[in-house]
Parts: C-alpha cells; sequence; structure tokens
C-alpha cells in the first residue's frame, strides 16, 4: 500500500528511490489510462521516466507487482471520494446514496482502473485489513449499523448487508465502466440518463435497508 509516508526521516538515498518508484507509478497510470494493460511493460515504462528496464525490477520485480500497487492507489482515491462525500453530512438515507453516486462516478471517471482493481483480484488474495478495499466495505457497513441503531434501517445483519449493497452498486459501476453507451445506446433506452439509473438504484437499495 502506498500511504501517505512523511519523508523527513529518509536519507536522501530513501527520498531518491521513492521518487523514482513515484514516477515509475505515475508514468504506468498515464499508459493504462490511454491503452489499458496492453499499454504497460517494463520497456516502455523504462523509456516514459528514462530508465532502464533492469532499474524498474528493481522496484517491481514483475508487472503484477505494478497492477497491485496501483490497485490499491485506486481503492485509496475510491474511499478519499467516499470520504468527502460522507463529510457533507445528512441522515443514513441520504449518506448512503451519496456515497453510493461517489462511488459509481468514481468508476466512470477511471472505468480501466476500476475494472482492473477488481480483475486482478485472485481467489486467495481477497482484500485484508490493510487494504483500502477492506476499509471501504468496512465505511459501508458501519453506516448501516449506525442507521440499524437508530432505527432508521431496520433490523438485519450489517455484515451480510454491507456484502449485498457493494455487489449491487458493484454491479452497476462496471456496466457503467465497461459499456461506454450504455444505457443510452441500448434500443428504446434513448431517453434514459445515467443520472436517472443512478438515482434510480441508489433509491432501490435504500428502500431495501428501510426500517
Amino acid at each position: 500500500m502506498n500511504a501517505e509516508v512523511s519523508i523527513d526521516h529518509l536519507t536522501p538515498a530513501e527520498r531518491r528511490r521513492l521518487k523514482v518508484r513515484d514516477a515509475i507509478i505515475e508514468a504506468a497510470d498515464d499508459l493504462f489510462t490511454r491503452e489499458g494493460e496492453q499499454g504497460i511493460s517494463m520497456r516502455r515504462l523504462a523509456e516514459a521516466i528514462d530508465y532502464s528496464p533492469a532499474a524498474i525490477y528493481k522496484y517491481f520485480d514483475s508487472k503484477e507487482a505494478l497492477f497491485a500497487e496501483m490497485r490499491e492507489l485506486f481503492f485509496e482515491r475510491l474511499i478519499a471520494r467516499m470520504n468527502e462525500a460522507a463529510e457533507k453530512g445528512g441522515d443514513e438515507h441520504v449518506l448512503c446514496a451519496r456515497c453510493g453516486r461517489a462511488y459509481i462516478e468514481t468508476a466512470m471517471e477511471e472505468p480501466r482502473h476500476y475494472v482492473m482493481a477488481f480483475s486482478f483480484f485472485k481467489k486467495d488474495e481477497l482484500p485484508d485489513e490493510t487494504s483500502f478495499a477492506f476499509h471501504a466495505e468496512k465505511q459501508l457497513c458501519d453506516m448501516i449499523r449506525a442507521g440499524i441503531e437508530k432505527g432508521v434501517f431496520r433490523e438485519m445483519d450489517p455484515m451480510v448487508a454491507s456484502k449485498s449493497v457493494w455487489a449491487s452498486v458493484h454491479g452497476l459501476a462496471v456496466l457503467m465502466a465497461s459499456i461506454d453507451e450504455f444505457p443510452q445506446g441500448m434500443p428504446g433506452s434513448e431517453h434514459v440518463s445515467r443520472d436517472a439509473v443512478i438515482d434510480f438504484h441508489t433509491d432501490m437499495i435504500i428502500r431495501g435497508l428501510d426500517a
């Protein structure tokens, strides 16, 4: 995880290493945004930051290791976006709807990153407690639990509910991240806006939680 790190205590050599590592990730992010996974190779990254491919391997021993870092950084941005939405306040109905929209909009704004963030998970690599992905789900669970305690949401297992809500929002996020013309490109749906679908979807989820 590339958590915020104070560089004050680092040696000059460690600062240079961190700077190069960040440059590699930034170059990879740029290539990935423009061309997707196929656009990234150690050779192209080396050319982008004027290093040798061998030097790149000193920081990331494989493309998979690099993608794991990019995935975690995406989840960090996603958490920040949801936190920003939550900080605007409101009751649990409003918070859930606003955070759900923030989640989906992040997927729409960074579609390649969103799809990559989940497609690279393997069976033995599910998010653990150090992962930003885990914190995203925990934040949702805490929000649902608070709603239950206030009597706003009905009695339920918040862990079950958070998984279900996440799966539902994720489904719409994947559609919007993967299909440029969804939903207006579908026959007979020319009048259907993305905003309308997001609003309906989040409202449907909240109705399922309502007391």
